[in-house]
């Protein structure tokens, strides 16, 4: 998908959060989108994967230079297993011990 395919493209997904119905409290979507893909990253690093925040929209880079435009959070992992070529599951429980070893 190119990228003003992407901007226009843009879906609501459950992982964004609440809405706020009547403006009353300040919305940062770019600002929650860029700590989610903070926190995300912790995990696909795992994979050799980074995500990033562009236009609305998520970028999913491998190691290798592969790109991939994902919408949401909960696109990320069947957009990481293309972009790897095997699976990419967050609770193996290998990937699970890596994880914690690093946080040690």
């Amino acid at each position: 998908m190119c990228g003003l395919c992407g901007i226009l493209n843009h879906a609501d997904h459950w992982t964004s959060g609440p809405k706020d119905a009547d403006d009353a409290g300040i919305s940062r979507p770019a600002a929650d989108r860029h700590m989610h893909a903070l926190a995300a990253n912790d995990i696909l690093s795992l994979f050799g994967l980074k995500l990033g925040s562009w236009a609305g929209r998520y970028t999913l880079r491998s190691s290798t230079g592969k790109t991939a435009v994902v919408d949401n959070l909960g696109a990320i992992w069947v957009e990481a297993e293309k972009l790897t070529g095997h699976p990419c599951d967050p609770l193996d429980p290998a990937i699970l011990a890596k994880f914690e070893a690093r946080a040690r």
